[in-house]
Order: structure tokens, then C-alpha cells, then sequence
């Protein structure tokens, strides 16, 4: 069910919208960690190692897809707090073409650059085989991907959070069975686990879709909604690219602290990449609110909601910082025991690198929570220079950690990679909030006329 995210508490209705984003993302990460855990105990920890490896590349690629999707769903959540239907769909036909073309090109370049990609990156001899093939099996999937991706922001920016939950817990229970039977049963390798999470994502599309055209059958498309009004697919792709290639920037920075990790053997390898799915989990938690707040934002700016969108950025920052003192806290106090569920107790130095890991990321996670409210309430007033801006500054901070830090500091360098990018790219965020807070505090004070002129100013502060 459609539901608009303009009336009502903006602290309530944002909880409420981001609770069904957050089971969401922990499901979704539940993916990861299924296959993981089997990779891990049924394949070896060389496997699980060869998995990680490819985490980097994968961003680089794939995060693309996600930056799209959720730029795309930014004018589909105006126009619908606007209460612009025939605008709404006309937006989700223009995500849909555009969708489908970056689908395509990144499963050429994916397929085409796997390897020269791993090589790059130094990827242990012993991993090389299983890497490729979950790497390209992966690109493969990239359809399914994207398809995924894009449905469910379009879902999310109509103000629905909950219907991509139920599809996404039911695949995720698909997904766990699957990787069994890929990995244990049919033998596929590595490639078994690449292959469920695109069944699996496939079918919460395609299940998604169906149940939201049920009910609300005012969004099926026709034929005239195919055909763009003069502007508006300006105003689709733009923040769609813009929001891809501030995903895969920060992705960049990513495949040049892998590349640091690779030299330092598969132990570490294989303690990062069990970090990581473990730390995904928290990172999941905290970037729901952030997506929440695009299509807060997003909508509040149709129905020129200004004081609800600074009171929403406010009452969600102390929000997030107090669940991420939580986070931080679990992971502290129980790091060892879940890392050992994806290692074993055979593995002691993994699994203290691992907690070592962990409890540097958890002393930054208050940073991590402004870092997803401010970035994606920023982007869902329209804006794309200073988020991209901030994609560069992680770049520049992460590059730096792995060609600096580790070789001086070794594992630390790698565990302080990811909370110096987040320092990192909140500088030029916290600045570029205030000028927006200003002008949104300016738009309140005009008659209504004059503040819809003014409006789109927003997106160039």
C-alpha cells in the first residue's frame, strides 16, 4: 500500500517507515551471511576468503546499480507527495528503460573486467579459481540485480516499506535453502552461492511488482506513460548517474584497500571478509534510516513541507546515534562468539582478528548514522554535487589508508580504513546541511507561490 510520509510526527512516521527498511536490510544482509556460514564451513576458509576477495570489485560494479536505483526513485517520491500520479508513473517508466540499459552494461564490463580486475588486486594464487567464478557468476545475475534494486526503491519512495519485507524475508528463506542445495548438494562451488542470491532476489521482484499493482492499480503503466514530459527524464537519469557514480567512487577506494589486504596473506583476507558480513549487519541497521530519509525528504519537498524536513533531519540524528551505541556495544561484547559461527573455534587467530576488527568499526558507528541521514536527506532534496563530493572524500580517505596505513600498522590499517572514509566524507555533508537548513528556514518565511519558485534552488546548495 501506497502511503504518503508528509502528515504526522516526522519522528513516528520515519520509525515506522524505517523499521520494515531495517528488518529489510538484515535480511537482505542475511543473504551474505547464509552464504557465507555454508561457503565457510562446507567449501573451506580458503573459499570463504576467495568470496571476500571479490567483495570490492563487486561494489565497484554492482553498487552502481544500487545508486541508480535509489537516484531514480528520488523524482518518483516527489511527484507522488505531490500528488501527481500521472507524474509518478511517467518517472517509473523512465527508471525502467534506463534500469534495463545499465543492467546490460554492467554485466559486459562486469564479464569483461573480472579478471584483469582480481589480478590488479593481487589476489592470492589459492583463491584465484573460486574468485572468478563467484565474480562472474555474479555479473551474470546482474539483471536480476538491478531489477531487485530498482522495484523495491520505487516501492519505498511510494512511501510502502513493508511489502518489500514480506517478499524479502520469503526469499531469504528461499535463498538459505538454495545455497544448500547449490553448494551441498549440486556441487556448483562458490558459484552455487552467487546463483540463490539472484534466484532469490529474482523472485522477490517479481513478487513485489505483482502485490503492488494489485493494490494500487492507479500505478499501472500504459502506453502514454512511456512517453516523457519535456524535462522530466533530465530529472530521472541525473540523479540516478549521479547517485551510481557516488557509489562506485566510494567503491574505487574499496578495491584499493583490497588490494592491501590481498598482500597481506588469506588470514586476513578471510578475518576481513567475516568482519565485513558481520558488519554489514550493523551498517544495514543504521543505512535504513538514511533511506528513509531520501523518501521523506523527497516527498516533503512535493507537498513543500520545509519545517517538517529540518525537524525530521534533527529528531532521526539522535535517533541513529542512539542505535549506534547499541550496535557498537554488541559488537564489542560479543564479536568473538559471531565470528566463530563463520569460522569455527579451529581458527582462533581469524576469529581475534575479526573482534579486532569489529571494535574499531564500533567505536565510529555514531559518525557511520549522521553520514546515512544527512548524505540521503540531502539527496532526496534533489541535490548531487555535495554527496558525490563526499563519494570522492571516502575515496581519498580509504585509497589513503590502504596505501599508507597498512603497510606501517598491517591488520589496524585495514580495520581504520572504513571509519576515516566516513570522517571523512561527513566534512563537506555537515557543511552543505547547514546551507540547506538555511534556505529551507528562508522557504518557510515566503508566501507559498514564491517558496515553489524557490524550490528548486535546494538542489544547487
Amino acid at each position: 500500500m501506497t502511503k504518503t510520509l508528509t502528515v504526522g510526527p516526522p519522528t513516528r512516521v520515519i520509525v515506522l517507515f524505517a523499521i520494515p527498511l531495517l528488518l529489510g536490510n538484515v535480511f537482505q544482509q542475511i543473504y551474505h551471511f547464509t552464504d557465507a556460514v555454508v561457503v565457510g564451513r562446507l567449501l573451506g576458509v580458503n573459499a570463504l576468503a576467495a568470496v571476500g576477495s571479490t567483495s570490492s570489485v563487486l561494489f565497484l560494479l554492482l553498487g552502481f546499480t544500487f545508486g541508480a536505483a535509489g537516484g531514480m526513485a528520488i523524482p518518483v517520491a516527489r511527484a507522488f507527495g505531490s500528488g501527481d500520479i500521472a507524474a509518478t508513473r511517467r518517472f517509473i517508466a523512465l527508471g525502467t528503460w534506463v534500469s534495463a540499459v545499465i543492467a546490460a552494461a554492467v554485466t559486459v564490463a562486469g564479464t569483461l573486467l573480472a579478471v584483469p580486475l582480481l589480478n590488479l588486486m593481487r589476489t592470492p594464487p589459492e583463491l584465484m579459481a573460486d574468485a572468478t567464478m563467484f565474480l562472474l557468476a555474479s555479473f551474470w545475475a546482474t539483471p536480476a540485480t538491478m531489477a531487485f534494486n530498482y522495484v523495491t526503491a520505487v516501492i519505498r519512495a511510494l512511501g510502502d516499506s513493508r511489502t518489500p519485507l514480506v517478499f524479502l524475508v520469503a526469499c531469504s528463506v528461499l535463498n538459505a535453502g538454495l545455497v544448500f542445495f547449490f553448494i551441498g548438494v549440486a556441487q556448483l562451488g562458490v558459484g552455487g552461492a552467487a546463483l540463490a542470491t539472484a534466484v532469490a532476489q529474482l523472485a522477490s521482484t517479481v513478487g513485489c511488482a505483482w502485490w503492488v499493482l494489485r493494490r494500487s492499480p492507479q500505478l499501472r503503466l500504459v502506453r502514454a506513460d512511456w512517453t516523457p514530459l519535456p524535462g522530466e527524464a533530465r530529472d530521472s537519469v541525473r540523479p540516478g548517474l549521479a547517485l551510481g557514480f557516488q557509489m562506485s567512487v566510494i567503491a574505487i577506494g574499496a578495491v584499493v584497500l583490497q588490494q592491501a589486504i590481498n598482500g597481506l596473506g588469506s588470514d586476513v583476507v578471510a578475518a576481513t571478509t567475516t568482519a565485513l558480513r558481520i558488519d554489514q549487519l550493523a551498517i544495514a541497521a543504521l543505512s535504513s534510516f538514511g533511506v528513509a530519509m531520501t523518501t521523506f525528504a523527497a516527498q516533503n519537498q512535493g507537498a513543500r513541507q520545509w519545517a517538517r524536513i529540518r525537524r525530521g533531519v534533527l529528531q532521526i540524528s539522535g535517533v541513529t546515534w542512539g542505535l549506534a551505541l547499541v550496535l557498537g556495544l554488541v559488537m564489542i561484547t560479543f564479536g568473538t562468539p559471531i565470528a566463530e559461527l563463520f569460522i569455527g573455534r579451529d581458527e582462533p587467530a581469524i576469529v581475534r582478528l575479526t573482534h579486532d576488527y569489529l571494535m574499531v568499526q564500533a567505536f565510529f558507528y555514531p559518525a557511520l548514522a549522521s553520514l546515512f541521514v544527512l548524505r540521503q536527506s540531502i539527496q532526496g532534496l534533489g541535490a548531487t554535487f555535495i554527496p558525490t563530493l563526499a563519494g570522492f572524500m571516502e575515496l581519498l580517505f580509504r585509497s589513503a589508508a590502504g596505501l599508507l596505513l597498512v603497510g606501517p600498522l598491517g591488520f589496524l590499517g585495514v580495520a581504520l580504513a572504513a571509519p576515516l572514509a566516513w570522517v571523512g566524507a561527513l566534512i563537506p555533508l555537515v557543511f552543505s546541511w547547514f546551507a540547506h537548513r538555511r534556505r529551507l528556514i528562508a522557504l518557510e518565511a515566503e508566501p507559498a507561490d514564491r517558496a515553489v519558485q524557490d524550490a528548486p534552488a535546494l538542489a544547487s546548495v
